[in-house]
């Protein structure tokens, strides 16, 4: 059984987003995704200052299985990505919901997070 975390939102592409008070979210992709992937071996993300729209293409996770595109799961311009993940992409299979995180947006409409999911409707879209 996948881990889904009670605190964060999801969107039906697998990404998961935290949300701070400050009109800021963190991003990266669920447990269940980097378990259907597998071994990840690379991890292609915007570069900062970069302005995406909901739904979009932001970036490609590479893994010995497939290739997969990233969709930004809200609208915002990315303040950070985590370069630590160039070096070593397996932090996504080995830690998704910390230090495998993706990226930090500034959120352009923060209302869209109200048409993702929580744990419970993401778990039953995973089951």
């Amino acid at each position: 059984m996948s881990n889904v975390p009670a605190e964060l939102r999801y969107a039906k592409s697998h990404e998961w987003v935290k949300l701070a008070g400050d009109g800021t979210a963190t991003v990266g992709i669920t447990d269940y995704a980097q378990n259907s992937l597998g071994d990840i071996t690379f991890v292609q993300m915007p570069k900062v200052g970069a302005v995406l729209a909901a739904g979009s293409t932001f970036g490609v996770v590479e893994s010995v299985k497939a290739a997969s595109d990233l969709y930004a799961p809200l609208s915002g311009t990315v303040l950070a990505v985590n370069s630590a993940l160039d070096a070593a992409p397996e932090t996504v299979n080995q830690d998704p919901y910390g230090a495998g995180w993706m990226l930090k947006l500034q959120l352009a409409q923060p209302n869209e997070a109200a048409a993702l999911h929580d744990a419970a409707a993401y778990t039953g879209l995973i089951a």
